[in-house]
């Protein structure tokens, strides 16, 4: 399981505000594309889905208010088969 965080924003911006989710829970994300977008009094930038796999947990929703470290939700990792077949 791969938490999605918000990461520091700015040497004095502590706190965000969610403003737009691209994905659901139970949609599949691949890895980098834009998760979810935050709103600073200063910017607007997104956050990328750190792994590839299924969004299984939400925990902010669009207009709250939160802190730097906090985890905004969770991504069930894929597992990656490599074994060849014979």
């Amino acid at each position: 399981m791969a938490k999605v965080i918000l990461p520091e924003i700015g040497k004095e911006a502590r706190e965000a505000t969610i403003s737009y989710w691209h994905f659901e829970e139970g949609d599949r994300v691949e890895e980098g594309e834009e998760l979810v977008e935050i709103a600073t009094d200063k910017s607007t930038l997104n956050i990328p889905a750190p792994c590839s796999g299924v969004l299984t947990e939400v925990f902010f929703e669009e207009g709250d208010i939160i802190e730097v470290g906090e985890v905004l939700a969770n991504i069930e990792e894929e597992e990656t088969n490599f074994e060849e077949e014979e």
